[in-house]
């Protein structure tokens, strides 16, 4: 899968006009200090889908409204994925009973006997499931990894392309679960 910088940078500033290129720069770029969550006012909803984890359970995204939510579009292959996978399962970890909940969608098509394992050696612990064409541009999926955080009312706070920075992400995080 090829993805096109000029498109996600289109979709970034669909979602938040004032967003920096940086975050369609890629994976080397990390959110810089300066960029906010966007405001409540300008927030747009979340596209719901349902897809099957490789559970076999049901994930249904508006089941988690008054959640926030980290939605992360990645990959077993995705290098930046695999940086950013073990600052989400301490996320998860750190802020499951705070309200956050994580939800992992793989970009690849990757066969759930192939993630699966990946998710046991990784200690991620929260649902996973198989994206497709369809719901990536739903979500302006156009490079990975792409993180986005949901507030408790289903509405889009943060998309980021590439590695977050982890010490704002974390900042990004406590701010929407106050």
């Amino acid at each position: 899968m090829y993805f096109r910088l000029a498109a996600i940078t289109m979709f970034l500033a669909i979602l938040h006009p004032a967003s920096s290129l940086a975050h369609a720069a890629g994976p080397a770029v990390p959110k810089t200090a300066s960029e906010e969550l966007i405001p409540a006012t300008s927030r747009k909803p979340a596209p719901d889908f349902t897809l099957t984890d490789v559970a076999g359970r049901s994930l249904t995204l508006s089941r988690y409204r008054g959640r926030v939510v980290l939605l992360d579009f990645w990959a077993t292959t995705c290098g930046g994925c695999k940086v950013e996978i073990p600052w989400y399962v301490e996320f998860d970890r750190r802020y499951r009973s705070k309200g956050l909940a994580l939800l992992g969608i793989d970009m690849y098509g990757e066969t759930a006997r192939v993630i699966r394992p990946f998710m046991r050696k990784s200690h991620m612990d929260y649902p996973v499931a198989i994206g497709n064409n369809a719901l990536g541009a739903r979500f302006g999926v156009h490079e990975m990894p792409l993180t986005l955080l949901i507030d408790r009312n289903g509405r889009i706070t943060v998309s980021h392309a590439g590695i977050v920075n982890k010490a704002e992400f974390e900042k990004d995080i406590q701010a929407l679960l106050r």
